[in-house]
């Protein structure tokens, strides 16, 4: 699968977003903004693990409509990747 940049852009951003949280350890900041960072952090992966799913899922689903194959399989595995990812 070829990745959009869009995906490494959002990547990059919770990249960032995770070393201003360690900085805001070092510093000792308190416990509710660290979470709330966090969680901010956690919410950036998972929509960015849907983002990654249902482009791989349409991208699947194109190749095997073209070749006459049934998308059925393809789209209970997208399903099991996004269940497992909680």
């Amino acid at each position: 699968m070829e990745y959009d940049k869009s995906v490494v852009n959002r990547l990059k951003r919770i990249d960032g977003q995770i070393k201003g949280v360690l900085n805001m350890i070092e510093q000792n900041k308190d416990c509710r903004d660290v979470i709330t960072q966090l969680s901010a952090s956690r919410s950036a992966i998972d929509r960015t693990i849907g983002v990654i799913v249902s482009m791989n899922l349409e991208q699947c689903v194109r190749e095997n409509m073209e070749k006459g194959e049934s998308t059925e399989d393809l789209v209970k595995e997208a399903v099991n990747l996004l269940v497992k990812s909680r």
